[in-house]
């Protein structure tokens, strides 16, 4: 990793090499141990508790034992532990199978990884096993809407992988891997650093983004093969570092999240072409200097869009317009914690999460759906190195 991309996501530790002797668990079936039940839920009401997992680094000072196991109240927004899902190593990003039967992670190390852990109700959780990504320090996945296959990033050596997906939910062995290697990396980045890979809403394109050659890279996946190849490339300007892509329901606008000059910028898509058209770079609210901006997540009805700034520990107010053709800046509200890493809407919009790495920390907001308004829920919830939280 170049020193500038070390400096603009200062919490991502640098995937440590696996020590000699340390349990190594690819390709095969482990029993997760569970601290405690979870209580049991139904995937999409809305009643009763309902199942939050975090994800967090277990290689670092502080860190987590796995991957977090909570309980939450929609209505009210408070989250109680319930457990662990251990034998996962940093387990960064989480990503749910559309069954809701199988939870994935990344496992952010030098020698990437993987893992899939199939979902119990009574919180028996089970981990079905890892595979290598090909690459080091994963820090993003996805599942195809298909179900079939697990698209994943690898952000240091700057590489997008496949990996089939079983009828049981496992993985199997990796049937593509790319390595972005042109255009040139960004001033001071030294080489590609893949951060996200999605599928559009039309589910015809894979689009990945790339800090390090700040471009966003649309791809065609072969769903009988697993293969990837490349349709077209959109590249911002030298230095903007784009971290995090999220389409706008109406699956026309996408809204790019730009880490290292503070801004975001909305971009026309073409479910056609796979085509993607980055607009002008616009203000995040937070200010002058370094604020890392680095995920946004936009309200199921495509009203409104939140931004969450690492440096600025604030979340970013988006009112959405012109069908997704534009932002119009609202303000930014405290976040609660510090670094915000991660931020997500519960199924039912009424919460918004928020994952704050160095203060250890899951603030919980109240999200107006007619103003776009923020509230904090409480105080925060405390949870070892937070850098994702997946509430289902």
């Amino acid at each position: 990793m170049s020193s500038r991309a070390a400096a603009a996501d200062t919490g991502r530790p640098v995937p440590p090499v696996e020590a000699p002797g340390r349990r190594r668990f690819l390709g095969t079936v482990v029993a997760a141990a569970v601290t405690t039940a979870l209580p049991a839920t139904a995937h999409a009401a809305p009643r009763g508790p309902r199942r939050l997992f975090l994800g967090t680094y277990t290689s670092v000072a502080g860190g987590g034992a796995g991957i977090g196991l909570a309980a939450y109240d929609d209505t009210t927004g408070h989250i109680t532990a319930t457990g662990t899902v251990t034998g996962v190593g940093d387990p960064s990003f989480l990503a749910l199978h559309p069954s809701g039967s199988t939870l994935y992670t990344v496992n952010e190390r030098q020698d990437g990884a993987v893992t899939a852990v199939r979902l119990s109700s009574d919180g028996r959780h089970q981990v079905l096993g890892s595979r290598a990504t090909g690459g080091a320090g994963p820090c993003h996945l996805s599942v195809h809407p298909g179900g079939n296959w697990l698209l994943s990033a690898n952000y240091t050596s700057g590489s997008v992988a496949v990996h089939p997906i079983e009828a049981s939910g496992a993985l199997g062995a990796r049937t593509a891997l790319v390595t972005h290697s042109a255009p040139p990396p960004g001033p001071g980045q030294g080489g590609p650093h893949a951060h996200q890979i999605i599928t559009s809403p039309d589910g015809g394109h894979v689009l990945a983004v790339d800090l390090g050659t700040d471009t966003v890279y649309t791809y065609r996946l072969d769903t009988a093969r697993g293969t990837l190849t490349a349709v077209s490339r959109a590249t911002v300007r030298p230095g903007a570092g784009p971290r995090h892509l999220t389409f706008h329901p109406s699956g026309r606008y996408a809204f790019l999240a730009n880490e290292l000059d503070n801004t975001v910028a909305v971009c026309g898509y073409d479910p056609a072409t796979g085509r993607l058209t980055p607009g002008a770079p616009q203000p995040t609210g937070a200010g002058p200097g370094t604020s890392y901006p680095a995920r946004l997540a936009v309200t199921r009805d495509g009203r409104f869009a939140f931004l969450a700034n690492r440096g600025h520990n604030s979340l970013t107010r988006y009112a959405v317009e012109d069908g997704g053709a534009r932002l119009r800046l609202l303000g930014t509200v405290p976040v609660g914690g510090d670094h915000p890493r991660h931020i997500a809407l519960s199924p039912s919009q009424n919460l918004l999460f928020a994952a704050n790495q160095r203060s250890s920390t899951v603030s919980v907001f109240h999200v107006d759906r007619t103003t776009g308004e923020l509230r904090p829920a409480g105080g925060p919830f405390r949870f070892p190195v937070a850098v994702c939280a997946l509430p289902l």
